[in-house]
């Protein structure tokens, strides 16, 4: 599994890609000492609860496949714009090294994620705001790290939790719900059926990026998210202080990041409630 691949040879069919050369290069060693260190997870900590079926109504191709297109097209963009932050910068093998650390856990909240071709981007740009797409395809933009003076342990929430969303497919569940509520739940191939939700899928872009998570979605991921940070060795206490934060960062103008990911006083004490959950795995984690 490679981590850092030619975008162009890790999004095939997509519509746009980035150029072969630079920094978007092959890094085929990125992950080898991630891989090595997985191992059969433990018993989970958080109780989350069992993913939705209804989203088996839409194939996890199909979404993958989107937010693979959708990565290279914001990737690109980026590039255009002399947005995009080098790989070898700072700041983004600071993102790199999170994401070794959490990324051999994964696997344990979603089988697929062991085949997924794990990438990072990091955008230039003052938005307070990340993502984690379908399939595995993260992106940062400098302003949440700037302007929040996240910590590695905070960082590593973020992505958790992004990671997350992602793991728990959570944009496969709501396109399915939206499909089927759209054509009435009706079954048949005269009427869509599966090849016509893939096909929808397949047609999101830009709205993987706006999508809003149910209040039941964002716990998941919150949870979730602890849980492989504290796995990955970062401090879950970080994860209040994030949102706390967060809370602070927010008002009628608040960023991006809370228009889809909304902080409150119920979603920490939730979060406090669960850090001693996850407490032990983190000190092991430190030991090991």
């Amino acid at each position: 599994m490679c981590f850092l691949c030619d975008l162009k040879q890790r999004a095939a069919g997509a519509t746009a890609e980035p150029p072969a050369a630079g920094p978007w290069q092959a890094r085929r060693a990125f992950l080898l000492a991630a891989s090595a260190a997985a191992a059969t997870p433990a018993i989970a900590q958080v109780d989350v609860g069992k993913a939705s079926s209804v989203r088996k109504l839409v194939p996890a191709e199909a979404i993958e496949k989107a937010g693979a297109q959708q990565f290279v097209a914001t990737v690109k963009e980026a590039q255009q714009k002399n947005a995009l932050v080098p790989q070898n910068h700072p700041k983004t093998q600071r993102l790199h090294a999170i994401a070794k650390k959490i990324i051999p856990f994964t696997a344990a909240w979603n089988p697929r994620a062991k085949d997924w071709q794990w990438q990072v981007a990091l955008i230039n740009s003052d938005q307070i705001n990340a993502f984690c797409l379908p399939g595995g395809k993260i992106a940062f933009y400098t302003g949440i790290l700037d302007k929040l003076q996240l910590s590695d342990d905070e960082t590593a929430m973020i992505m958790g939790h992004e990671m997350a969303h992602a793991l728990r497919e959570h944009a496969r569940e709501r396109l399915a719900k939206s499909s089927a509520t759209n054509i009435g739940l009706r079954l048949g191939a005269e009427l869509l059926g599966l090849g016509g939700l893939g096909a929808a899928a397949a047609d999101m872009g830009s709205q993987l990026l706006t999508l809003k998570f149910s209040r039941e979605d964002e716990s998941e991921a919150d949870l979730v998210g602890l849980e492989l940070a504290a796995r990955g060795a970062y401090q879950p206490n970080a994860s209040v202080s994030l949102w706390q934060k967060m809370a602070k960062a927010g008002g009628s103008n608040g960023p991006a990041f809370l228009s889809t990911h909304p902080s409150g006083p119920n979603r920490i004490k939730q979060l406090q409630a669960n850090v001693p959950k996850v407490q032990g795995l983190y000190e092991a984690a430190r030991k090991g």
